[in-house]
């Protein structure tokens, strides 16, 4: 499997939040959802991206935007238009004055606004697992694909379904985000001047591409630089150069890495055992992970799962 297959198979949504938005001018929607990531796509009419800070971007017919959180952000159909409705955590929606709007601006299954010309379609990851934290890393706080950069057809398909209610429809929902989500990366990441995605294109670098796919393959494994060097076939020296030059890390610090994501993400699963998950991602035992894990996340793996289980309920 690819990198971005790796780095996204695993997590995926599961029972995201999709809503469509039918508006009419003027609107304008402040964001503070504290969502990790959050798709934004133009269905129909076109809409502006004002975040925080920096500059506002048009979004198009079929274009989509997404956005990094937890940093707040207006979607609007002008820039000066203020915010009429505030988003909160749990996506709940109120007046600027707190009003409660979600219930009174209801039209559908999963349809809500004001009706009108203008149709977003929003998917928001409200916990990503640990897995992705690289990849987010990788993407900018925002990331807005015009159309015409990528004319992928799963836009009008997710608006297509978003209105349905059928057995299995929330499933369905899932995986078109997704795949909408996986789209916009693939093709931000294949950019040469993509920031922060200089682990994506060392996967095709002859060394250190081959290093990466033995880490992903077998995390388990006892890797030193040394074994790492010898099955790639050059000098310990060349091998950690070359890694830390493309990859931005030494191999054995990109492994650590790579080991307590896998680990975050296997603590979501209720009946594994710390234990048995520090066997799975290469470390002796319960306490020799706890003690990765917590010097590098700041909690230990049960606070982590714990933490994983309150937000979910």
């Amino acid at each position: 499997m690819d990198a971005l297959g790796r780095l996204l198979d695993g997590p995926r949504a599961h029972g995201a939040f999709v809503l469509r938005a039918l508006l009419d001018p003027p609107w304008s929607i402040h964001v503070r959802d504290r969502a990790p990531l959050t798709l934004v796509a133009v269905a129909t009419g076109e809409a502006w991206l004002v975040p925080g800070e920096g500059e506002p971007v048009r979004l198009r017919e079929n274009d989509i935007a997404l956005v990094r959180g937890p940093e707040p952000y207006t979607v609007a159909d002008d820039p000066a238009t203020e915010p009429t409705v505030i988003v909160h955590p749990g996506q709940r929606c109120t007046t600027p004055d707190g009003e409660e709007l979600c219930e009174l601006l209801r039209l559908g299954v999963r349809t809500w606004g004001t009706g009108g010309d203008t149709t977003l379609l929003v998917g928001a990851y409200e916990l990503p697992g640990a897995i992705s934290r690289r990849l987010l890393a990788a993407l900018p706080q925002r990331l807005v694909l015009p159309y015409a950069e990528w004319e992928s057809p799963l836009v009008p398909l997710l608006a297509a379904e978003i209105g349905r209610e059928e057995p299995g429809q929330t499933v369905v929902l899932d995986r078109l985000l997704d795949l909408l989500v996986i789209a916009a990366l693939r093709t931000h990441l294949a950019r040469a001047d993509a920031a922060g995605s200089s682990w994506y294109h060392a996967h095709s670098d002859p060394v250190v591409g081959h290093a990466l796919r033995l880490l992903h393959d077998n995390p388990a494994l006892p890797w030193t630089v040394a074994t790492l060097a010898a099955k790639t076939g050059v000098s310990r020296a060349v091998l950690a150069r070359r890694f830390t030059e493309l990859v931005g890390e030494s191999p054995m610090a990109y492994l650590t890495g790579w080991r307590l994501a896998l680990a975050a993400d296997l603590l979501r699963e209720p009946d594994t055992t710390v234990d048995a998950v520090a066997r799975r991602v290469g470390y002796g035992s319960a306490f020799a992970l706890s003690t990765a894990f917590k010097r590098v996340r700041g909690v230990s793996p049960q606070e982590h799962r714990e933490s994983t289980v309150t937000s979910v309920g």
